[in-house]
């Protein structure tokens, strides 16, 4: 396999040698295509398809990337691929000249050219354009990906978005209905009376959501600052000076983990309408998502994997409460005291910590019982106060607020509240918010004085919604992840492992060659301080342990589980084309985006188990010591290049008689 490696990498350096000295050629010639500055370029391809009856015989112009070339002699075909699609076109000598036609020959796969010429069909009938020009813009000096399978390594694709918008055409379809699904809102809500702005990304105080800022600092204030977690409290200053009615599209940043849906830096829309409630912004809502669906796809009706989501009827509406007595039988309009709260949640199995209130445990209940079920169109409404620090109260039950979440395929779209705007309620939160940080909730708000300043010059009532884009545009588009829907989406960088064994060897790399074949070189133990555990005594039989499936499973995505200091959720790849699912204790030693990528061993054939209402299907292995008196863990990583659910084999060798060691 190493050897076949060798070769195949050897290959490629001589074709790319062999393109290196085409170019030089060309340079030497005069004909050096990075000196040419433009090229007008008259039509798409599409364009001349869309309307060949009007252009047959007329002169134009293409430009875009050559994906395939046929020389035949005195003619040749190659194929240009342009941002709307491809065109065939037919170079012919006698009509470009005979050096032109030299220089055509020795044009590439992957080069960009022009082409100007009339526009025909073949004898097969293929809308073509007969070339009286060839140009070459710019020379490829590297290799695409092979035509026929195109570019299909998953890890690849995202570190190299620009070969796989080349390879793959329905990838940069998904981006192009990506521009359509952020126009389409601004068209609606310009139409609505909106007004877009531009608020700060380095913000003092990072508030308006429960999440975990990046830290940065500003060395020309000598002043520690945070990137953005939402767009709330600057926008609803914008409400307070009299904008009645504002939106922002932009990025915000949250120091959390990489899964399917999570990305620490994605796209949210926020919007605020003055003198409008929560059930303002529930129908909002309804006819935004259903124009954009119109607009984009063509339809109200939006398929999802196997599921048909409905957008054409009206949205579901429960309350938090009434999702939870349906799906979990536990009525908490029957509970009234926190005892009662934990008591429900330890016959449930609802794991919950110390700090959680009556309205926390209510919210655990709804995440483990409730979203999953919430496929169709549904708002979630009247959160518990202990889980909504913005938001006014129902003048009706002081416990709970005007809120409300969209739902749709189980998953959280969007967030709306009735906006609070009494500034002596709003201190009493962040408040309480303190409190919770100083509990160990590192995701509680702090305090703002500048926003309540702020709200004490009276702020009008107020709807306000923030709809999450990447997750919206999943959905309009039928991609499984976020990442697919993200041009460049956060990638650990490829020689972090390098880096982190440089820093524990002080700066050098190690020289002793003790290195894991595919990782980093290890960090040097002191193995006197370290104590294992001892060997069990009672043997198991072959039969049995041979019942045992290890596989080796790569993690396409690790997030920490809410609400736990120990699970991470992984999503693997087992080989069988269906994502496992796998829960470990062990977010005490590691971060779940040092994860993503790995290659690890599992047991397959373990039955399901729940945590944390999440079925854990299988077992992950891994190495644990003990060393200074701390218990350490590693998980059992392997090469890389073993392919996922490959099955791990143990010789087992019945010795009767001597047998010399090997």
């Amino acid at each position: 396999m190493a050897e076949q490696k060798n070769v195949q990498e050897q290959d490629m350096n001589q074709l790319i040698k062999v393109r290196q000295d085409k170019l030089k050629e060309f340079q030497e010639n005069g004909k050096d295509p990075f000196q040419i500055t433009k090229y007008d370029v008259t039509h798409h391809s599409t364009e001349i398809r869309d309307n060949y009856d009007d252009l047959e015989g007329k002169t134009v112009s293409v430009a875009g990337r050559m994906m395939f070339k046929r020389v035949m002699g005195k003619a040749s075909f190659c194929n240009v691929q342009d941002l709307k699609g491809s065109i065939q076109a037919y170079v012919a000598r006698d009509s470009i000249g005979e050096e032109s036609y030299k220089d055509f020959k020795k044009y590439d796969v992957g080069d960009v050219i022009g082409v100007k010429g009339e526009v025909f069909k073949t004898k097969t009938g293929e809308i073509s354009i007969h070339a009286s020009e060839v140009t070459l813009l710019a020379k490829s000096l590297n290799i695409l990906p092979e035509k026929f399978h195109g570019l299909t390594n998953t890890d690849m694709r995202y570190r190299q978005r620009y070969v796989d918008l080349i390879m793959n055409q329905d990838v940069k379809e998904t981006f192009v209905k990506r521009s359509k699904v952020i126009s389409s809102i601004r068209h609606y809500l310009d139409g609505e009376g909106f007004m877009e702005v531009e608020t700060p990304m380095l913000v003092q105080n990072a508030g308006g959501a429960a999440a975990r800022p990046f830290n940065t600092h500003f060395n020309a204030l000598d002043e520690d600052l945070h990137l953005r977690i939402s767009l709330e409290l600057y926008l609803k200053r914008l409400i307070v000076g009299g904008m009645e009615r504002v939106y922002e599209i932009g990025r915000v940043f949250r120091n959390e983990g990489l899964d399917t849906r999570h990305n620490p830096e994605f796209t949210l829309m926020e919007l605020y309408q003055a003198y409008t409630d929560y059930h303002g912004m529930m129908d909002l809502t309804e006819k935004l998502y259903r124009h954009v669906a119109k607009e984009v796809t063509g339809s109200e009706i939006l398929h999802y994997g196997d599921l048909e989501i409905d957008l054409s009827k009206p949205f579901e509406r429960l309350t938090m409460i009434d999702a939870v007595k349906k799906y979990a039988n536990v009525d908490f309009n029957e509970i009234h005291t926190l005892e009662e709260a934990r008591k429900a949640a330890d016959e449930h199995h609802v794991v919950y910590e110390e700090r959680h209130k009556k309205g926390d445990i209510l919210n655990l209940f709804f995440e483990e019982f409730v979203e999953e079920h919430l496929l169709q169109p549904t708002f979630i409404m009247d959160h518990p106060i202990e889980i909504s620090p913005l938001t006014k109260k129902k003048p009706e039950n002081p416990d709970y607020v005007e809120r409300f979440e969209f739902f749709m395929n189980g998953w959280e779209m969007a967030n709306a509240y009735s906006e609070l705007n009494d500034p002596i309620d709003q201190r009493e939160r962040f408040a309480a918010q303190e409190e919770l940080f100083a509990a160990g909730d590192e995701e509680a708000n702090h305090t703002d004085e500048d926003f309540l300043n702020a709200l004490s010059h009276g702020m009008p009532p107020t709807g306000g919604i923030g709809f999450g884009i990447d997750r919206m545009v999943m959905m309009m588009t039928n991609s499984p992840a976020i990442r697919d829907v993200l041009l460049f989406p956060t990638m650990k960088s490829l020689d972090s492992d390098k880096k982190a064994a440089k820093a524990v060897s002080g700066g050098t790399a190690s020289a002793s060659g003790d290195n894991n074949g595919f990782f980093t070189p290890n960090a040097k133990i002191d193995f006197s301080k370290v104590k294992v555990e001892p060997m069990f005594e009672e043997s198991v039989d072959f039969d049995t342990f041979s019942k045992s499936d290890f596989r080796a499973v790569k993690v396409k995505a690790c997030v920490a589980v809410p609400k736990s200091k120990k699970l991470l959720q992984f999503t693997l790849d087992d080989g069988t084309g269906t994502d496992r699912t796998i829960l470990s204790g062990i977010h005490a030693y590691y971060e779940p985006e040092e994860l993503v990528g790995k290659t690890l061993i599992a047991i397959t054939n373990l039955p399901p188990r729940a945590m944390m209402g999440i079925d854990s299907c299988g077992m992950l292995l891994s190495a644990v010591h003990e060393e200074d008196g701390e218990e350490k863990l590693h998980l059992l990583m392997v090469d890389n290049h073993i392919p996922a659910g490959a099955k791990l084999y143990l010789s087992l060798i019945h010795i009767s008689e001597p047998t010399r060691p090997y």
